[in-house]
């Protein structure tokens, strides 16, 4: 039985006008209608509006701001207002992260559109311009991301918090930012050395998809609400084993998802050379088992050799028949059970804590 058989994770009705998702989409909305106009910067501000109004599933201000209520940070008043605000902060550290990730793994698309990186290498080659396309549209969309970390500081610093909550807030707020690009940079050199072990591959999930998308957040929604140690360390913890678990899910999604859905190709980061926890799986099982033509074509896959649809499926049924998908179905399900276990523990808001393992559930067990 899953450990979250008593989560509610049937799709939710649409917000009402004073919930948390209607609110945000509001501020971000006015975010981008308050920036100030620079022409120069004109189209690096459309593109940063431009993805990240897009789409996204914005889990990250979800849970920092459940990891506020938990806390005890009010629903209404002038101080909530300037957290919902705040938050938009972390859609916005988002988006830099997506778009330099972009860069660094030659992605194509984002959000069902050309990566940024993509259109201005396009928009290069149709006005036939001097130089390499390429290094056009790399260059300009690492403009695009550092335009977007700093206006992330900008939705923090002038949200309008109080000065002690704007305090408490910033220790998580600088922790996210180095612990996000620390991430990558592990990411980077996992494939660099070949890392082909879980342990690194687990390493690297949690600095650059937990930490910055479930522990961080809350972290920073609880410091805003003045939350004392013990709480803070318990929802850290959920969030941790949460954001691990999250990115367990979306390595099995970038394998086996559906395009349409995803908005990017199946087999994505097959072709860039991952080295994810579900292909780390898959070469110990094969190795395990004694399968050497198997583990070669995993490992093949993962030091640059062209990949077609075809390897695609090829390693998609190796990864089923070697167990790795169903190995990784177990550490989603151990690490949801450990956070839950964490968040249980904490002397929280009753109400943030149901919403919390609510998120919890649709974030490792979503398919999109």
């Amino acid at each position: 039985m899953s450990l979250l058989a008593g989560v509610d994770t049937r799709t939710p009705t649409p917000p009402a006008p004073d919930s948390f998702a209607a609110r945000f989409a509001d501020e971000l909305d006015d975010f981008f209608r308050t920036r100030p106009e620079v022409d120069a910067a004109r189209e690096l501000a459309e593109e940063v509006r431009a993805l990240v109004l897009a789409g996204g599933k914005r889990i990250r201000p979800a849970f920092a701001w459940w990891g506020w209520r938990a806390a005890g940070g009010e629903v209404r008043g002038d101080t909530s207002e300037a957290v919902v605000r705040a938050l938009v902060a972390l859609e916005l550290l988002q988006c830099c992260a997506l778009v330099h990730d972009d860069v660094m793994d030659r992605s194509a698309t984002r959000r069902g559109r050309p990566a940024v990186h993509e259109s201005f290498a396009a928009r290069h080659r149709r006005s036939r311009w001097s130089g390499s396309a390429r290094r056009f549209g790399d260059s300009t969309a690492v403009l695009v991301g550092d335009l977007a970390l700093a206006w992330a500081d900008d939705a923090l610093v002038t949200a309008g918090l109080p000065a002690d909550a704007l305090q408490r807030a910033w220790r998580p707020w600088q922790r996210m930012r180095t612990e996000m690009m620390a991430g990558q940079h592990l990411d980077l050199l996992a494939t660099a050395g070949r890392d082909e072990s879980l342990e690194g591959a687990l390493r690297v999930a949690a600095l650059k998809t937990a930490a910055y998308t479930v522990e961080r957040p809350l972290h920073l929604g609880a410091a805003l609400a003045g939350a004392p140690a013990d709480v803070v360390e318990c929802l850290r913890v959920f969030g941790r084993d949460v954001g691990v678990a999250f990115q367990l899910r979306d390595d099995l999604i970038g394998m086996f998802g559906d395009p349409a859905v995803t908005g990017k190709p199946v087999g994505e980061d097959l072709r860039e050379g991952k080295r994810t926890p579900l292909m780390a799986i898959a070469i110990a099982q094969a190795t395990a088992a004694g399968d050497h033509r198997a583990a070669r074509t995993l490992l093949r896959c993962l030091d640059g050799v062209t990949v077609t649809d075809g390897t695609v499926a090829a390693v998609r049924e190796l990864l089923v028949d070697h167990g790795a998908v169903e190995a990784v179905e177990e550490h989603i399900e151990a690490l949801a059970a450990s956070g839950l276990a964490a968040l249980d523990r904490a002397a929280v808001d009753e109400v943030a804590r149901t919403h919390l393992r609510q998120l919890a559930a649709k974030a490792v067990r979503r398919r999109d």
